[in-house]
């Protein structure tokens, strides 16, 4: 084992060894996403000991709320409103696809445990797939991509819900506008925002780029694919299902915080969801401003990996909802941001930490306060592993930002490349940028 060991930890260009290597390793993090979700697997997904064995999924719990037992369509259910598919367009699909695939009709659980494994494969495939395109991604750091292959945040909610789909196209998004393919990069992140919102926005980072350089072109061309993109998928359902079609974007304006947000702290304000909606909302578009400000005055243009980083971040840690798979969103990004092996061990152990203290406290909801009745020990381990985990964010966050202040301290660029990701804007002098010192650095 020494041998590819070996060969992954000082691997430059990906080539075919080094991704059969990469995939070995993924499929060695997707056998031990399986285990953990054993116990269910075995014994099925019911009451509180699901969530007290960790291994809930949502994959089982809507195959049997959602019509999808009974092969009903998602947005063609015809079922009452609280049982509607609250997800966006594609992942809906997905899910209904899926569903059509298991053989027989009516709920089982036998045809649960199916569904559940079809999706995990899907799953899988995903995360194979994200780990070579960060591979390639790297260019001269593939082996940055082992840390994606063996991550504990997506070992352990690779499988909880379908994110892995958004995170497969926003990296493929990337890799492709790293290949010049600007057009192909707006398509994979306009089909990655109707799986999840979250690929919309990495044009947040391609923007300040692209305005940095004075080539909106490139902008304006992939936001226009990704447009027509998101429309392809959504547009059918808008004319034919509507009501259920908004269904997810009602809920997400009108949900009540829930779990890991940093806005349960401020219950006592009596704000309701639309209320906390707007106050996170307000707070994440300072925060995009802020970041632009950032890029736009910094000395050296920052790393598009970078600024995606800092954007994601900030809205997962001012969202109403900080489930526990989300941090598969950052995951790509931080490795391609900021490859510290270290630093990543140590906020993933958090992580973990944080997705047990997750289910303890939700085995003890769904018991309705018997498991650990008596004991406040679940509520501390709870509200420690939420201020851990945005902790650990913000510190990231802040080890970034002192990157892009000081490229010195730049992993990726130790080599003497630009932007791997950079795609047509690479090594482009700066047209635009504020403050007069970096004025001077950019020759303006």
């Amino acid at each position: 084992m020494t041998g590819p060991l070996n060969t992954l930890l000082h691997a430059r260009r990906a080539n075919r060894t080094v991704v059969v290597l990469l995939l070995l390793a993924t499929a060695a993090g997707a056998g031990l996403a399986v285990l953990s979700k054993q116990w269910c697997r075995l014994n099925g997904w019911e009451g509180a000991d699901q969530h007290i064995h960790m291994c809930y999924s949502d994959f089982a719990q809507l195959f049997g709320t959602r019509g999808l037992a009974d092969k009903l369509f998602p947005f063609y259910t015809g079922l009452p409103a609280e049982q509607a598919m609250e997800y966006p367009a594609l992942l809906a699909v997905i899910a209904g696809v899926a569903a059509m695939m298991v053989p027989g009709v009516g709920f089982s659980a036998e045809r649960q445990l199916a569904y559940f494994d079809l999706n995990s494969a899907g799953a899988f495939l995903c995360w194979a797939v994200i780990v070579v395109a960060v591979a390639y991604a790297a260019r001269n750091r593939s082996r940055d991509a082992l840390m994606v292959a063996l991550a504990p945040g997506i070992i352990l909610t690779g499988t909880l819900n379908w994110d892995l789909w958004a995170v497969m196209l926003a990296t493929l998004g990337m890799l492709a506008f790293s290949r010049n393919k600007v057009v192909l990069a707006g398509l994979l992140l306009g089909l990655g925002t109707a799986a999840k919102l979250y690929p919309l926005f990495l044009f947040g980072a391609i923007l300040v780029l692209c305005w940095r350089t004075g080539r909106m072109v490139h902008f304006w061309k992939a936001l226009a694919a990704a447009v027509a993109a998101w429309l392809a998928v959504n547009v059918p359902f808008m004319l034919t299902a509507f009501d259920e079609w908004s269904r997810f974007y009602t809920f997400s304006s009108e949900r009540e915080i829930s779990f890991s947000s940093v806005w349960l702290a401020f219950t006592w304000t009596g704000l309701d969801g639309k209320g906390f909606s707007l106050v996170s909302n307000g707070l994440f578009a300072l925060a995009c401003l802020g970041i632009a400000y950032l890029a736009l005055s910094a000395e050296r243009r920052p790393r598009m990996a970078q600024l995606a980083f800092l954007i994601v971040a900030a809205f997962l840690l001012l969202n109403k909802v900080y489930s526990p798979q989300f941090v598969m969103w950052l995951i790509p990004l931080y490795v391609l941001a900021r490859p510290h092996r270290v630093e990543f061990a140590v906020w993933q152990a958090i992580e973990v930490f944080h997705w047990a203290a997750v289910w303890l406290m939700s085995a003890k909801i769904v018991s309705g306060g018997a498991y650990g009745a008596g004991s406040p020990l679940i509520e501390i381990l709870y509200g420690t592993g939420i201020a851990a985990h945005m902790a650990a964010v913000v510190y990231l966050g802040v080890k970034i930002i002192g990157d892009i202040r000081r490229p010195s301290r730049d992993l990726v660029r130790a080599d003497g490349s630009d932007d791997p990701l950079a795609g047509p804007l690479e090594d482009l002098p700066d047209k635009f940028v504020l403050g007069a010192r970096a004025r001077r650095s950019a020759g303006t």
